[in-house]
């Protein structure tokens, strides 16, 4: 087992590596059994900086599975940066104030970089490099946390407050311009892009709602009763597969998937309490983080057999911070937690237990 690198060694290498446009980060990963299951647990990131991954929604991994972006402070801000995944050395690919961590993701065709920061929406060259403005909160507003891109890389929707307050707006990438598609009293946020089609699915509330391009149209679903947590649509855009949590506490919080076209809300299958999941690219298996204090696992969900497997201890104060992911092949998982200080990310190799995806799938 490697031996684990001190703070006070890292500490010393940051100034080395600030130094210069991009800066670089040598690698910090450290290499683990995980004490449930044995399985070999890689830790990305220091735990002695705060490092968090982007939204469950977002394009995080490249598609070659050879990068991952993250946000972390150990430049003293909250930056971006995207580390190499063979090598674990990690290079800055930001330089802007106020970033918002949960907004970072790739374009579709992995050619830029997007983010809010500083409640500007920006591009940027995926290797760093010129920095481009498509949009700019304006006055009286404020952006909230929540933005994504659409999937033909055509628009984005973002989240705004201001008096009291929430819109969700829609945002056209070639110049800016936005319209206003939902309004609400109450909390918007996680806007998702409906892959193949011109509507945006987001919370507000306890549920989810979707608003079309047009702005003619904003309506709840029809889901089952108790709160809709972590969401995402399916990788055709025909349903929605979303995490619900039953208004008895006693009950199993569960994963469903409504489709909106005909209304149709079915179980999925029922989780160890599951405070936040995400599918593979073809939704084949779930990788889920639970939050019951007895068993603080990272675990996969099988569609086809309901079944559940460990793979390892998360431990992290707060479960909807784990946060899991796949890499676009689904052989391996990425997650958050604090166990060893302050938020830290690590992977996981899964080959042995998914079946190998196409990342074009």
């Amino acid at each position: 087992m490697r031996p684990e690198p001190s703070r006070r060694a890292f500490l010393l290498l940051v100034p080395a590596a600030c130094i210069g446009s991009p800066r670089t980060v040598p690698s910090v990963a450290f290499r683990y059994n995980d004490p449930a299951t044995e399985f070999p647990v890689t830790r990305l990131t220091d735990p002695a900086f705060t490092s968090r991954l982007p939204a469950h929604y977002q394009r995080v991994v490249s598609r070659r599975g050879n990068s991952l972006l993250f946000t972390s402070d150990l430049g003293g801000r909250i930056d971006a940066y995207r580390i190499d995944l063979k090598s674990g050395n990690a290079r800055q690919v930001t330089e802007e104030d106020g970033l918002d961590p949960a907004s970072l993701t790739l374009t579709a065709d992995e050619r830029a970089i997007c983010c809010v920061a500083n409640g500007r929406l920006l591009t940027l060259n995926s290797n760093g490099g010129r920095v481009r403005e498509v949009y700019r909160v304006p006055e009286g507003f404020q952006a909230a946390s929540g933005m994504s891109v659409a999937e033909d890389g055509l628009y984005a929707a973002l989240v705004e407050t201001g008096a009291g307050m929430f819109r969700l707006r829609l945002i056209k990438m070639s110049d800016g311009s936005a319209t206003t598609i939902a309004e609400s009293p109450e909390e918007i946020r996680d806007p998702i892009p409906r892959p193949r089609r011109a509507s945006v699915l987001f919370r507000r509330g306890k549920g989810l709602w979707l608003a079309n391009y047009d702005g003619r149209q904003s309506y709840g679903l029809r889901l089952a009763e108790g709160e809709a947590a972590s969401a995402n649509w399916s990788p055709d855009g025909r349903s929605i597969f979303y995490l619900n949590y039953p208004p008895d506490p006693k009950r199993l919080h569960n994963i469903r998937e409504f489709t909106p076209d005909t209304n149709e809300d079915k179980l999925v299958a029922n989780t160890t309490q599951f405070a936040g999941f995400e599918r593979n690219i073809d939704a084949t298996v779930f990788a889920g983080a639970s939050g019951s204090k007895a068993s603080p696992h990272v675990l996969l969900l099988v569609r086809t057999v309901k079944r559940e497997l460990t793979l390892c201890e998360h431990r992290a104060s707060d479960a909807v911070m784990v946060s899991p992911i796949f890499s676009p092949d689904s052989q391996r998982v990425f997650f958050v937690s604090d166990r060893h200080g302050k938020p830290a990310i690590y992977s996981i190799a899964v080959e042995r237990l998914v079946t190998e995806t196409g990342a074009d799938q």
